[in-house]
């Protein structure tokens, strides 16, 4: 019996990946065939996406495909959320894709604020504020280059762009623009009132489509390109959206910590919580599969071990970054959620530093350092585990690490410490499965999101570690 393929593109902010999947005997199998570094330019002092340079890795991936005579069924794409594209009348780019890390965002709030208090923006969307959020990117291209804004036709998250590469279709997946903070939680739809109320133009935000929704085929160019031709399907196109499909556990009183450069730790529910409270906690309401709302806070994750092997030890494995960390004695703790950690010239300096101002130890050294990162991430998970337990009047003994942290098995045992909640860890590439497994339920695989979670539980090895006895 021949296999059916499908294929997810799982783009991260440091790298990419091209996956595929197939169900064998019951068990969804996994391939990767392509893997590509990712990162941000820094162009006329700003940082930016090179849009073009992906999309030539997309299709490389694509061709791969090919070459194994692994021909998918269907493909999607999921990237991180907030960054976008904005289309001129032919199409192409009208401006930068900038990062989501680029400066030019700060004091877009105070300006927003004008128009909207937070605490009525937070009622009407309830998405967290982040400086980098779209409301936010798109208020700095008005105030700052007005022009991009008059050309503009279409505005596209970048994988919906990149679907639009592959097709020629405009669809806009639901996931993903709820990142912007411009689609209301009641409606599931954009907010035209506030849209307005901000000045931005209307006509560039396309219809919503959901998850598991056909965009289209290759278009003749990319099926010469590609060597084949394939449906494009869409994946809970935000990278979480799609890592939380995968969380292989059923019920609603599940914790899940979706981990990799970001850190979104939270649970599922079926009516967003747009509350005060939830608001001042700092909680988030994106979009889900199924019209699930993400409740959740954003941490600032694994970008801090990150950054701090990139400026001292690329040599030294991540492995053995946790493995060292766990054998120091060090118990500073600094505010992962700080934005002095955000783009700091240097990370290590300015963890030794919080640390300084804190009056509490200061690392010496790298396996310090990374101790400190870890006991602060656990810490963390910790608190936001109760703020999530506030926010829900439910309670939580359970918390699902997923994503490429999954492997941290010092940082499990932490949080689990810390938490006081059993730990299960795994699958490290959920997002990769979480885009499979809704590509696969489009076509009739699955019945549901809950036989799909099964199968993904029955897949992948999923570690357990318990919190210490105190």
């Amino acid at each position: 019996m021949d296999r059916k393929y499908y294929l997810a593109v799982d783009i991260g902010a440091s790298s990419g990946r091209h996956i595929l999947g197939w169900l064998e005997d019951g068990i969804l199998k996994t391939e990767e065939v392509y893997r590509f570094p990712n990162g941000m330019e820094e162009r006329d002092g700003t940082l930016v996406w090179d849009t073009e340079k992906l999309f030539g890795e997309i299709l490389k991936g694509i061709r791969r495909c090919g070459e194994l005579g692994k021909i998918p069924e269907s493909m999607g794409i999921d990237t991180w959320g907030v960054d976008y594209a904005l289309l001129d009348e032919n199409g192409n780019p009208a401006g930068p894709v900038y990062g989501y890390r680029d400066a030019r965002t700060s004091g877009m709030d105070r300006i927003v604020e004008r128009k909207i208090s937070a605490q009525a923006l937070y009622a009407r969307t309830g998405i967290q504020k982040q400086p980098f959020n779209t409301i936010y990117q798109l208020t700095a291209t008005k105030e700052k280059e007005p022009e991009i804004l008059e050309k503009a036709r279409a505005l596209l998250l970048l994988p919906d762009y990149f679907h639009y590469r592959l097709t020629g279709r405009k669809c806009t997946e639901y996931t993903n623009a709820t990142t912007t903070q411009l689609v209301s939680p009641l409606t599931k739809d954009w907010d035209c009132e506030l849209i307005d109320l901000l000045g931005l133009p209307r006509g560039i935000f396309g219809s919503i489509s959901m998850p598991g929704t056909e965009v289209g085929r290759f278009t003749d160019e990319i099926r010469a390109k590609a060597g084949f031709d394939c449906r494009v399907v869409l994946p809970a196109t935000h990278d979480t959206g799609s890592a939380v499909a995968a969380v292989p556990a059923v019920g609603d009183d599940v914790l899940y910590i979706s981990s990799g450069t970001w850190s979104l730790m939270g649970t599922e529910l079926k009516t967003a919580n747009c509350s005060e409270e939830s608001r001042t906690y700092n909680l988030t309401n994106e979009g889900g599969v199924d019209f699930r709302f993400r409740y959740l806070k954003n941490i600032m994750g694994l970008w801090m071990i990150q950054s701090v092997r990139r400026e001292t030890a690329e040599d030294c494995s991540y492995a053995e970054m946790c493995s060292r960390a766990s054998e120091q004695t060090i118990t500073s703790i600094v505010d992962c959620n700080d934005a002095r950690f955000m783009t700091p010239v240097s990370m290590t300096e300015e963890i030794r530093l919080a640390c300084r101002e804190s009056g509490q130890q200061e690392p010496e050294n790298l396996w310090e350092t990374a101790a400190v990162i870890y006991n602060s991430l656990g810490k963390c998970y910790a608190d936001t585990a109760d703020q999530l337990e506030a926010g829900t009047g439910r309670q939580y003994s359970e918390i699902h690490v997923i994503g490429g942290g999954s492997n941290a098995d010092y940082l499990n045992q932490v949080t689990a410490d810390m938490s006081g909640r059993t730990v299960f860890a795994g699958p490290s590439e959920a997002t990769a499965v979480g885009n499979l497994i809704v590509q696969m339920r489009a076509d009739g695989l699955f019945a549901d999101l809950k036989s799909a979670r099964e199968c993904v539980g029955k897949s992948f090895e999923i570690r357990r570690f318990d919190p210490a006895a105190k």
